[in-house]
């Protein structure tokens, strides 16, 4: 299609029209832009956990049907008549984060990832696991021409959640990192660029995902049920598990943080106060800011960030989600779709 025209009459999506139910491959309505929306041609999406719990039913409020995916890397084809911050062409980044009310006392703050009226992308509004999708431009990011748009797309949720616990996690020079998937590889690189020590933590006998974290730059990596060689200073769970977190704990020096980075973890099972004790502390982070995503866009291509990513084309979403689901994705899946710049 020209740049010039507005995105076809049909598209094809991945729908999940309830919870529980494998995702169907439909064509539906393609996207108009409101005043302040982009239309943006998907050229890739990540697939996410967090989009495992909005298939599974783990996540209260979302919508029914909904596409989701929230990973988005794509390209300007149409423009609403109050948008003046990107034109036809320009590569973007669409986040989890939609749109927040910008009235709450948490938006006044500059809080606004606590929003008490926010939506999200693939969760109350359709996503990426389609040909276009529509997003509020003053919550899209403008994401560099290189790398493609496959390796970019992680960045959009496993990058900025993992920037934001890494911010959590303090200036630890040790960091316990549970769970080394898509944010973990990120932050991984993340907190070498930074000069910390990583100590990666994988399911018992993932001996490939040890390998993997060490290969990144990991100086220990080993089951969760192992203790590290030495105490750490910080810890962020990926993983959602509960029972990790008194894991963690126990492993942390005093006065050191164990962050929980996911949206959804099983319940944390009873633990000891002396665990806890010494000002150790135990928080979450939830969802990003706008912040959050300008700082860790624009540091990325100074360590620089590489994602290891397997590719599925978007038919196969149910495929990669369960690909995710069993553990056998190295680094992140993406959905693959045509890619403009793939080949300048």
């Amino acid at each position: 299609m020209r740049f010039d025209e507005p995105a076809n009459k049909l598209m094809h999506a991945m729908v999940l029209k309830a919870p529980h139910e494998a995702l169907e491959f439909v064509s539906v309505g393609d996207p108009h832009p409101g005043p302040e929306q982009l239309v943006v041609k998907v050229d890739a999406c990540g697939v996410c956990r967090t989009d495992l719990h909005v298939v599974d039913g783990e996540l209260p409020h979302a919508r029914s049907p909904i596409i989701p995916g929230h990973e988005i890397v794509g390209t300007v084809v149409d423009v609403g008549s109050r948008v003046d911050t990107f034109a036809r062409r320009d590569r973007v980044g669409i986040p989890w984060l939609a749109s927040t009310c910008g009235t709450c006392e948490y938006c006044r703050a500059g809080r606004e990832n606590l929003c008490d009226f926010p939506q999200f992308t693939g969760y109350t509004v359709d996503g990426g696991y389609a040909e276009y999708v529509v997003a509020d431009h003053r919550y899209c990011f403008s994401m560099p021409n290189a790398p493609s748009a496959a390796e970019l797309a992680p960045w959009l949720c496993a990058g900025l959640i993992g920037y934001r616990a890494l911010g959590a996690a303090g200036e630890g020079r040790r960091l316990g990192i549970y769970g080394f998937g898509a944010a973990a590889h990120i932050v991984a690189q993340l907190a070498r660029f930074q000069g910390r020590d990583v100590f990666a933590f994988t399911r018992p006998g993932d001996a490939a995902a040890q390998e993997f974290a060490r290969a990144l730059g990991a100086v220990w990596a080993g089951a969760s049920d192992e203790p590290p060689p030495s105490t750490l200073d910080a810890a962020i769970i990926f993983a959602p598990v509960g029972a990790l977190v008194p894991q963690a704990l126990r492993h942390v020096a005093k006065g050191g943080t164990v962050v929980c980075a996911g949206i959804h973890m099983s319940d944390i099972p009873q633990f000891p106060y002396n665990i806890l004790w010494g000002e150790r502390r135990i928080c979450s982070v939830a969802n990003l800011t706008r912040r959050d995503g300008i700082e860790f866009i624009e540091l990325a291509p100074k360590v620089p960030i590489r994602t290891s990513i397997v590719e599925f084309p978007l038919r196969q979403a149910n495929e990669a989600l369960q690909a995710l689901r069993a553990g056998t994705i190295s680094g992140a899946a993406v959905l693959a779709l045509a890619d403009p710049l793939a080949a300048v």
